[in-house]
């Protein structure tokens, strides 16, 4: 099951390429405009890289803004038709898979790499987790922005479980449902422990108008010690 997940989620997004670039530069989402967008550039700002790679980039928006205030960014993404995108609107974009970062097929190397909303699996994101280290320059940073669980929780129960976005509310622009895999923060942050990470932030951005959290980010280093399977 967990395999037939995993494989639905790339699925999906090859779907959904053209309605999430879309939305992304119409600014549909009032969660990116109020919050989380500027959420994520504040984070990478705060630890002045001179250079970020962002795995899962999408339409390449991240990169762009990244770009434009002085820093070498590179994003990549594992569907074809978003980097594509991306690159039309420019910028440093190449389709890598979390397969082609785990196997070392990917040769870049950042001050920080960031994952923004982006890591959606669950034995593929353990797999990505252990491997970015040797992504990392020296003291790199790890950013990863992601929902917030207690709010994207909803009315299901609060534990560890694949879930399937439906894309309500977006009157079918979005041809295919997504599944993702949720973690409680308990769990992301047991995550970046066992995979070797030292948490060293956490963030909640509130949205303005609910005074809820928006999203979680987590700022971690490299700590070298893997303590075992999640």
């Amino acid at each position: 099951m967990h395999e037939h997940n995993e494989a639905k989620i790339l699925h999906s997004w090859h779907c959904n390429a053209d309605a999430w670039t879309q939305m992304v530069r119409d600014a549909l989402l009032e969660s990116r405009r109020l919050v989380t967008d500027q959420a994520i550039i504040d984070a990478v700002l705060d630890g002045q890289p001179a250079s970020v790679l962002d795995i899962g980039c999408g339409e390449g928006w991240l990169v762009r803004a990244l770009a434009a205030r002085g820093i070498q960014a590179m994003g990549v993404d594992a569907v074809p038709a978003l980097v594509e995108r991306a690159r039309q609107a420019g910028g440093n974009f190449a389709v890598a898979t979390y397969e082609d970062i785990v196997t070392g097929k990917l040769a870049q190397h950042a001050d920080a790499v960031v994952c923004n909303f982006s890591l959606l699996g669950k034995e593929s994101v353990e797999q990505l987790l252990t491997a970015l280290p040797s992504r990392l320059e020296t003291n790199g940073r790890l950013i990863v922005q992601t929902v917030h669980p207690l709010i994207a929780c909803g009315e299901q129960v609060y534990v560890d479980g694949w879930r399937l976005e439906n894309w309500t509310g977006f009157d079918g622009a979005f041809p295919a449902p997504a599944p993702w895999y949720f973690r409680t923060l308990a769990s992301w942050i047991a995550l970046f422990t066992t995979t070797g990470w030292r948490l060293r932030e956490l963030r909640e951005p509130m949205h303005p108008q609910t005074c809820r959290p928006a999203s979680v980010v987590f700022i971690a280093q490299w700590h070298g010690v893997l303590e075992g399977p999640t």
